[in-house]
């Protein structure tokens, strides 16, 4: 009975963080599923669902390929060790000791910076996971995953970002303070969400667009766990946007009264030397104006 009663819990949990993954979809419209990423800290904790790239492609993969199996064609993956190809994730998520060679810099000089000693300088701030505590990593799409994620990692174009950062922000109003490089797009995808438990902003890497199908105008947001649902709550609310995003060039346009009342504070007028009126939602809506 005790077992059911755990059992009934966890799938209660699932279907939240499924249905979570629906309301996010609808509002942003991704071109691809947002996925759910979990740390395995045992091998035993593998969804029997999840496709092994060793096992069932015949071959290793790099983490960002995983990533595009789950986001463009719905597969549940799963990396352990040995089903890995590119080294950066190994080592961002613990799965191996740095080799000297890597915390030395000649990961990146001389192919990628001035310096051994600019090389060393990126090693050295490399997110990592602590080493040995993980054996691996499953994704899935959020909507279908079949276990909780730690992050919830969403490619999306600077217009979906843009309500993503609205949406997040609508609980307490501050905005997103992150951490930005130009390689291994799913180690800063993951990593530093979840040892902060905040929201991050990565770039797709070279290998993520090269390898992995990542599009030219794709931004990745990440998301912890105990976000997930705040980010789905904040981006149904009013102010948000909207996707597409409407467009209108006129000049002096209809300002909100919230923006209109924070100008005439500040002494502004309009260029006739009039003050400037503010309108509410549904006025600036029957106006066309972009919302």
């Amino acid at each position: 009975m005790l077992r059911t009663q755990y059992l009934s819990i966890g799938v209660l949990a699932l279907n939240r963080f499924n249905e979570y993954g629906r309301r996010i979809e609808e509002r942003i419209r991704p071109s691809s599923y947002p996925i759910a990423v979990k740390m395995l800290e045992r091998e035993e904790e593998l969804p029997p669902e999840a496709k092994r790239p060793k096992r069932d492609y015949g071959a290793c993969m790099s983490t960002c390929q995983c990533f595009s199996l789950a986001r463009k064609y719905g597969e549940t993956v799963a990396q352990l060790f040995e089903d890995m190809w590119c080294p950066e994730p190994v080592i961002g998520f613990g799965l191996a000791e740095p080799p000297q060679y890597f915390l030395d810099g000649h990961n990146r000089y001389p192919g990628g910076v001035a310096s051994l000693e600019a090389g060393a300088n990126w090693a050295i701030e490399f997110p990592r996971l602590e080493n040995g505590r993980y054996v691996g990593l499953v994704s899935a799409p959020l909507r279908t995953a079949s276990f909780e994620p730690d992050v919830a990692v969403i490619y999306c174009n600077s217009a979906q970002l843009l309500r993503l950062l609205l949406g997040i922000a609508y609980e307490d109003g501050r905005d997103v303070t992150t951490v930005l490089g130009g390689h291994a797009a799913c180690v800063y995808a993951v990593v530093p969400s979840l040892l902060k438990e905040v929201c991050q902003v990565a770039v797709p890497c070279r290998g993520d667009r090269g390898r992995a199908g990542a599009y030219d105008d794709e931004m990745i947001f990440s998301i912890p766990k105990g976000q997930i649902g705040r980010l789905a709550h904040g981006l149904e609310q009013k102010g948000m946007g909207s996707y597409p995003t409407g467009i209108s060039m006129v000049p002096e346009y209809e300002l909100s009264e919230s923006y209109a009342e924070l100008a005439r504070l500040m002494g502004m007028k309009k260029a006739d030397g009039s003050e400037i009126k503010g309108y509410t939602v549904d006025e600036r809506r029957l106006r066309l104006q972009y919302r």
